[in-house]
């Protein structure tokens, strides 16, 4: 992931034919987005305050999916939630809001995950000797603990396989495997065509396995 940056919230989205029928996110954030620009800061935080509420479970799952840590997990939602309210302007009313925020979220979601990798980079190099030294003192009953080391390390790696990934391709995996949305609902909420994300999908699992080798 490094040097990797961070995906813009205002990118384009996917071009194609837009929803049907708004989502119930996608109305509030139409009249936050209304009110703000309207001038009307007092009322567009109330209303976002409903939106936080109807997002805020799905929201979790979704970043603990990358950090694996429940106050990671919350503080990235925080800070995608502040993110969106800042730039609720540049959110584009043809395109389903739970796609928009989906990527601020996920992206939220890798910044906090490469800052704990580097805080831990930096943890490693002051403690190794100490590490070194304690080698001969750990218990069978530890083996445990090394076990839950290793998985946290291997959802590491498949966090920064997924961070590596092209946007498209990232957005269409985090909805489907992570949202457990159906291709037929990630074409309906991205304007993809039901092909186009399967496509999509099939490379993504395609290059993680690639990003991954052998571990995976």
């Amino acid at each position: 992931m490094a040097g990797r940056s961070v995906v813009d919230a205002s990118a384009p989205l996917p071009t194609g034919e837009p929803v049907a029928t708004p989502s119930q996110a996608s109305v509030l954030a139409a009249e936050v987005k209304a009110l703000v620009l309207g001038g009307d800061k007092e009322q567009a935080r109330d209303r976002f305050g409903a939106l936080v509420a109807l997002l805020q479970r799905r929201a979790l799952r979704v970043s603990y999916h990358y950090l694996r840590n429940a106050a990671d997990a919350d503080e990235a939602v925080q800070d995608a939630l502040v993110k969106v309210f800042l730039h609720i302007d540049q959110y584009r009313e043809q395109m389903p809001f739970d796609v928009w925020f989906t990527r601020i979220l996920v992206n939220a979601s890798l910044d906090r995950l490469k800052a704990r990798q580097r805080h831990q980079r930096h943890v490693a190099v002051a403690t190794d000797e100490d590490d070194d030294r304690s080698v001969a003192q750990v218990a069978a009953p530890e083996a445990s603990s090394e076990r839950r080391l290793l998985a946290r390390e291997r959802w590491a790696q498949v966090s920064r396989a997924v961070a590596d990934l092209p946007d498209r391709q990232r957005l269409v995996f985090t909805l489907s495997h992570v949202d457990d949305r159906t291709p037929a609902e990630i074409a309906a909420a991205t304007g993809m065509s039901a092909a186009t994300v399967r496509v999509h999908l099939f490379r993504a699992l395609r290059k993680l396995r690639g990003l991954l080798g052998d571990a995976g």
